[in-house]
């Protein structure tokens, strides 16, 4: 299984309990969301559904989060941020 690393910021950050970033071996994006989900409970399924994604500095569309990775990738997860 390819090894995807989440990175975690602002209040994703906050609901991951202050983790930066976490590594979870899965097939997909999505799956790696889902566990995610599972591992940090109600907090980060809330923040989840508002967030932009970015996968290796591009973005990710939730039509392509399904399709299987071949190697290692990096998945920003930006929840919305204030100011500008």
């Amino acid at each position: 299984m390819p090894a995807i690393t989440l990175r975690y910021y602002a209040a994703a950050r906050a609901a991951a309990n202050g983790l930066d970033e976490e590594v979870i071996e899965t097939e997909s994006p999505a799956a790696a969301l889902r566990v995610s989900a599972r591992r940090h409970g109600e907090p980060m399924r809330r923040v989840q559904v508002v967030c932009s994604y970015l996968q290796d500095g591009r973005a990710l569309r939730p039509e392509s989060a399904a399709a299987p990775v071949a190697g290692p990738v990096t998945i920003d997860v930006l929840p919305p941020f204030a100011g500008g």
